[in-house]
């Protein structure tokens, strides 16, 4: 899984011999910083991994991160909150990004929306759930998680320094 937040970009994978633990692995150390933080862990170092900075923490910890990180959304542009917390060149990047993702739109993507009248619509809102009714499903889901997290066990392997992880 790539995940983009404020604070960098990841790179989460499960690795099959080790299967209580979830490798995360970024191109910059600062992107892992807060989770290496909340999980008590080191960034380790893997110069000839596709990714040159990991760390290893178990499901309890990465989700209580994700978590944090979507309830620190108080901006209206992903964009513009990126460059005032990481700069402009992760900027450009995430540019990069956000253009070649135009590529897997879906041939209705851009077509008008009409209502019964043919009076072109923002949203297609009509016949879906209310905003107050998507609220509060969101808040139920929140909840659940949350608790899966306080119920989770947090499991952290022993790895050595040399030990490189080419995945």
């Amino acid at each position: 899984m790539w995940i983009f937040t404020d604070t960098g970009f990841i790179s989460v994978v499960r690795k099959e011999e080790h299967p209580g633990v979830l490798t995360v692995r970024a191109r910059d150390k600062q992107s892992l910083e807060l989770l290496a933080a909340k999980a008590n862990v080191e960034v380790k170092r893997s110069p000839q991994g596709d990714y040159p900075y990991r760390v290893f923490v178990g499901d309890g910890p990465f989700i209580e991160w994700f978590l944090d990180r979507g309830g620190d959304i108080q901006y209206d542009n992903f964009k513009s909150r990126v460059y005032e917390t990481r700069g402009s060149k992760f900027v450009r990047a995430l540019n990069d990004v956000w253009a070649a993702m135009h590529q897997v739109e879906d041939d209705e993507a851009r077509s008008p929306l009409l209502d019964a009248n043919g009076n072109k619509l923002r949203h297609s809102d009509a016949n879906e759930l209310t905003e107050e009714q998507q609220i509060a499903i969101a808040e139920q889901f929140a909840l659940a998680a949350q608790e899966r997290v306080l119920l989770s066990e947090a499991t952290e392997p022993v790895w050595s320094d040399d030990e490189e992880d080419l995945g």
